[in-house]
């Protein structure tokens, strides 16, 4: 059976697409960056309802040796790894003229080094199949730009580049690689913002309503399965319209 890894994926939109994935008929490799993100927490049992294999692995994905041991795990238990979700990724949000180094450097490793890290060992276990699909997760603060998010709109369209990248030297491989640039998604992450900023989203986005984490799976679902078999190197936003 095929099996897919989702970083970040003890909640929200990486829990969304561990569970669509699951019932696609991937087993599925949960990751996260503590036993405590998985506290009361029923995502694995959810998963295992589809009738499919699941296993969680602790690391930290900014931490190169942490992923190399994660990977490994991966492998051996699953036998292979056909799809990479690269979807952990924080915020530190500030005005540039007060934003620290450190949540500068904070943001950059968390979000933008962890793809290089997470496709740097699972791409050569890809490779030697002689398939795989690498989903990136990019934000349409990395297509647009966003007030308050330069090191999250840094990483972001770093990602796009490093997919388009990756989609040029993996092509022939077998291999595709996607990016989805979600807009304003209701996640725990977005529910921090202040209801000003909230209101000032809501306002410009075409179909006045906020997206849900079950619209991204159904995007990261098709970007996985063999309907997208000639699609790679693009970024699908899904916004609703916000950057129209």
């Amino acid at each position: 059976m095929a099996s897919a890894i989702i970083t970040g994926s003890a909640r929200g939109i990486g829990a969304a697409i561990a569970l669509r994935l699951a019932k696609d008929g991937f087993d599925i490799a949960l990751n996260d960056i503590s036993e405590k993100s998985f506290e009361n927490n029923d995502i694995m049992e959810r998963i295992k309802e589809s009738g499919v294999k699941c296993e969680k692995y602790i690391a930290d994905v900014s931490k190169a040796d942490q992923v190399e041991a994660m990977v490994k795990s991966v492998k051996e238990d699953f036998g292979s790894i056909d799809v990479l979700v690269n979807n952990a990724g924080i915020t530190r949000d500030g005005l540039l003229a007060r934003m620290t180094e450190e949540n500068y450097d904070l943001v950059i490793s968390v979000n933008q080094k962890s793809v290089f890290n997470m496709m740097r060992y699972v791409v050569p276990v890809m490779m030697k199949q002689r398939s795989g699909r690498i989903i990136n997760m990019s934000s349409v603060a990395g297509l647009h730009g966003n007030a308050g998010q330069f090191n999250y709109s840094a990483s972001k369209a770093a990602i796009i580049g490093m997919t388009k990248s990756a989609a040029k030297e993996l092509g022939s491989r077998g291999i595709n690689v996607n990016a989805i640039a979600p807009g304003f998604i209701s996640t725990p992450m977005t529910d921090a913002l202040s209801d000003e900023q909230k209101k000032a989203i809501f306002d410009m986005i075409a179909m006045k309503r906020y997206g849900s984490v079950e619209e991204i799976a159904g995007v990261a679902s098709f970007l996985a399965g063999k309907d997208s078999s000639y699609v790679t190197g693009q970024v699908i936003e899904i916004s609703g319209g916000l950057s129209m």
